[in-house]
């Protein structure tokens, strides 16, 4: 029996790529075995970027789903669920959002991070201000122990944590559980022009790209600025290649490329040949099995179905028990 809980969602915005995957995707698939898991698609949270253009929501929150379940989610160890298909999600939001302070949310890096990275969608929204209390009431919901995270990400968690006991000490009653953060190692993976790996940058490899797309891709990939000539010498640790290599190719073959790098011996054009011979065959289970399930979609609806429906008791229990405590009911 597991005993401890782990919840954590992503949002439909748009297609998810090797950032999100290595990021978040490859950890969840390994807590399967250990931790009872709740996976959620964070539509509503994605409304914030899509307002203008919800209808997209749908096609990418099953996009979404194709993609976790082909890089291993298993929905015999997890609970895969739609956030906006549970009104309590809703409902807790607005609870919660009565009793948190606005300068607890004004102070949150993630507003003003993501106000200046997406300049084509007015991100100054309450909705967007107020997506922490919202989070929390997607993590609460749960009881979740845990929160898988990277360690840059585990101060936003702590926002939650700080909901958690106001509500709490507000009622005299432990409602809530506070989540901690499960902290993972995260590789440290930029696009193909050298930003952030992001849809916004137009610059990810995505999990959906075809064998053509991801060697187009790697081609264009930028690589050590001070090699304008092929027999300048290079420096791999500064080379937005070598990241990639260090996951997919052998450590042999990353031996030698940092060598033959170094002394010119090979070229960046050499060295994207290589790279796009193992980043391929990394992904081609997961090309796959992707295949094989969009060749039966109605198999990937019936599983967030039944999820959802999985979801939505633990979720009505818990929201019950809250408006309880509050004497709301």
């Amino acid at each position: 029996m597991k005993s401890k809980r782990i919840l954590s969602g992503m949002q439909p915005s748009g297609k998810l790529h090797l950032g999100n995957y290595f990021g978040a995707l490859k950890n969840w698939v390994s807590l399967q075995g250990e931790f009872e898991c709740y996976f959620f698609i964070a539509d509503w949270h994605a409304l914030s970027s899509l307002y203008e253009d919800p209808q997209r929501i749908k096609e990418y929150s099953f996009e979404v789903a194709v993609d976790w379940l082909s890089a291993g989610l298993d929905p015999e160890k997890s609970t895969i669920f739609v956030q906006s298909e549970i009104p309590e999600h809703a409902e807790l939001h607005l609870i919660l959002s009565m009793m948190v302070p606005v300068p607890w949310l004004e102070r949150n890096p993630t507003y003003k991070e993501k106000k200046d990275e997406i300049k084509n969608v007015d991100m100054s929204s309450y909705g967007f201000l107020g997506y922490p209390v919202l989070q929390t009431a997607d993590i609460i919901l749960y009881k979740a122990d845990y929160v898988p995270v990277g360690i840059d990400q585990a101060p936003h968690l702590e926002l939650s944590r700080e909901i958690v006991r106001r509500f709490n000490k507000l009622y005299n009653k432990k409602v809530f559980i506070e989540p901690g953060a499960k902290i993972s190692d995260i590789p440290k993976l930029s696009g193909i022009d050298g930003r952030k790996m992001s849809k916004t940058y137009d610059n990810a490899i995505f999990l959906s790209d075809n064998e053509k797309q991801v060697r187009k891709k790697v081609q264009s990939m930028l690589t050590d600025p001070a090699r304008a000539r092929r027999e300048d010498p290079g420096d791999p640790q500064v080379c937005n290649l070598y990241p990639f290599h260090k996951i997919y190719s052998s450590q042999a073959m990353q031996d030698e490329i940092a060598s033959d790098c170094k002394t010119a011996k090979i070229g960046c054009g050499d060295c994207k040949k290589m790279l796009s011979q193992t980043m391929l065959e990394g992904m081609r289970p997961m090309m796959e099995k992707r295949q094989e399930i969009l060749s039966r979609p109605g198999d990937v609806q019936e599983i967030l179905k039944e999820g959802t429906l999985k979801a939505h008791a633990v979720a009505k229990s818990t929201l019950a028990l809250a408006k309880q405590t509050m004497k709301l009911k």
